[in-house]
């Protein structure tokens, strides 16, 4: 199976990450119980973590996946299970471990031919089309990836049979049992030997690639990218699509060249964020800045993070576009070019994005339907086809198939980066100039986000956080006209408060895995309003929070 650590040597580079003491402590280092950072925690995207912190190591990998084939049993899930990894370090042994407690446990396993990386809408993409017209015998998958995270990370992900993340209620059942085994040092966890697993006959191989690949021209117009002679840039960020571009480019004929397309675990060819650490966060300037260096040397050029599911654009007209910008820029020109989805058909967007998108909508005669954070309330909307286009505002987002019928139910950025390429042939224009005559249209809203420190009781009272209506009524100098606690599309918590004035908004929720807690805010009147809307909704946070 995949040996990521052989593949480089031992030296300092990729801020100091010593793979080999990663590895060790994957297998050394016993998490200890007690301790809440050490315990399984699935946030809005799986449970993550590093082997040297004691936050993800062998044991949280067995503990999670035997939860996982106990929570199969429970809900009568009996087909395979698909497995996909990335190319974090830690992802090979983590895969290696679950695939030997899905063989003890009886449940056949999909494993990538070839021992691809698979990213993750090629896991979503397997488990839709496995399940088609089934009634019994459905499969769900994991995918072994931290998404961005620094390369010291790791991470466990699970996908339901519809393809898309977990529900809430799944994810909190599947933490809570794998904490009693993390309780009683992993009693009743089965597991075979590694030879045993890859010679079972549970284990199977499945062409993750092939079968994607094989299908984008259902989702994007490849033909129309193809016959405009684009000149297409692509920052694979040495994830897991680092060999599905070149098959891309060559199967549709496309003038497209791949950079960073090597297997490093230190991911040392990244520029550092801006805390100094190495995150392949395709939103981030700093992630982008090779991209970014390049912009006029390509019609169109784009990057996707670790496992694929995430997307930045850079256009000439306009940079790096905004995650929420390029989210509008794709809206605007799906529902006007895609003649056979139904009319009815709606837009997805999460409580933290745009407002700008809620003013599309409306002008499009279309439904909105808005989610908490996280994109596990889109799945079930494209996997029947009541949602055409989802997106969030931290660059995730899937859309349907030109036909009208679900293509992947998590997100895919791949194919949102090569939308940008077909708006950008079919309009004869980049997808940055759409949003600027949007823009013109419905205003320019400026938007931030801050993080502030809190502690567990904090973000535990912010999950449950009412406010005082009546004591609430101004927020940047302009009346408040709402407060929510619920995402108005699905009725779920938002695990925070959201307040909204005339021309503006901030939300603020819990982070999942960190001590901190998100503000986030937008403004249509300029970048100091903003600032004083986010300074009122901090005060307002701090007086309710100590209160």
């Amino acid at each position: 199976m995949w040996e990521i650590a052989r593949v480089m040597p031992n030296n300092p580079k990729g801020g100091g990450l010593d793979v080999h003491a990663l590895l060790d402590a994957f297998w050394s280092v016993q998490p200890d119980p007690s301790s809440k950072a050490q315990r399984v925690s699935f946030g809005t995207s799986g449970h993550r973590g590093s082997s040297l912190d004691g936050t993800f190591n062998e044991r949280h990998v067995l503990a999670i996946t035997q939860a996982v084939c106990c929570y199969r049993r429970l809900k009568g899930i009996d087909g395979p299970v698909f497995i996909g990894i990335d190319t974090h370090a830690l992802s090979s042994p983590a895969c290696k471990v679950a695939l030997q407690v899905f063989v003890a446990n009886g449940v056949d396993v999909m494993l990538s031919a070839n021992d691809e990386f698979t990213p993750t809408p090629a896991i979503s993409l397997a488990i839709i089309a496995y399940n088609k017209n089934r009634t019994s015998g459905w499969a769900d998958g994991i995918v072994v990836t931290p998404s961005h995270n620094p390369p010291r990370d790791g991470g466990y992900k699970y996908n339901a049979c519809n393809g898309g993340p977990a529900s809430k209620d799944a994810t909190d059942w599947i933490q809570a049992r794998a904490n009693t085994y993390l309780d009683h040092a992993m009693a009743d966890v089965k597991r075979v030997t590694e030879v045993i697993a890859l010679n079972s006959v549970y284990t199977h191989r499945y062409d993750f690639l092939g079968a994607y690949v094989d299908e984008l021209i259902q989702v994007v117009d490849m033909e129309l990218i193809r016959s405009a002679g684009l000149f297409v840039g692509v920052d694979a960020m040495g994830g897991a699509g680092i060999h599905y571009w070149p098959v891309i480019a060559e199967r549709y004929k496309l003038n497209l060249i791949v950079f960073n397309d090597k297997l490093d675990p230190r991911f040392s060819f990244m520029p550092v964020d801006w805390d100094g650490q190495i995150r392949m966060d395709p939103s981030s300037h700093f992630a982008m800045g090779a991209l970014l260096e390049k912009r006029g040397s390509y019609d169109i050029s784009f990057a996707c993070d670790t496992d694929h599911d995430r997307h930045g654009v850079v256009t000439n007209s306009a940079g790096l576009l905004p995650p929420d910008h390029y989210l509008a820029a794709c809206i605007h020109y799906l529902f006007n070019h895609r003649p056979k989805w139904s009319p009815n058909t709606a837009i997805g967007k999460t409580i933290v994005s745009s407002r700008l998108i809620d003013l599309l909508a409306k002008r499009l005669r279309c439904s909105l339907y808005e989610v908490p954070v996280g994109f596990k309330g889109f799945s079930e909307g494209l996997s029947d086809g009541s949602l055409g286009f989802c997106g969030e505002e931290s660059a995730g987002s899937s859309f349907l198939r030109r036909d009208g019928t679900v293509w992947t139910s998590d997100k895919d950025g791949i194919v949102a980066g090569l939308l940008g390429a077909e708006i950008t042939a079919k309009l004869g224009r980049d997808p940055g100039t759409v949003y600027a005559d949007l823009a013109s249209e419905f205003g320019n809203p400026v938007s931030r986000r801050i993080d502030a420190p809190a502690t567990f009781s904090q973000k535990q009272r912010l999950s449950l956080l009412e406010l005082q209506r009546e004591k609430v009524t101004e927020i940047g100098g302009e009346k408040v006209v709402n407060i929510e606690t619920h995402a108005k599309g699905n009725g779920e918590p938002i695990n925070g408060i959201k307040v909204s004035t005339e021309n503006s908004w901030f939300c603020a929720r819990p982070s999942g895995t960190e001590p901190i807690y998100k503000i986030y805010a937008e403004s249509f009147l300029g970048e100091k309003h903003l600032g004083q809307v986010l300074a009122d909704g901090k005060a307002l946070l701090t007086d309710a929070l100590e209160g």
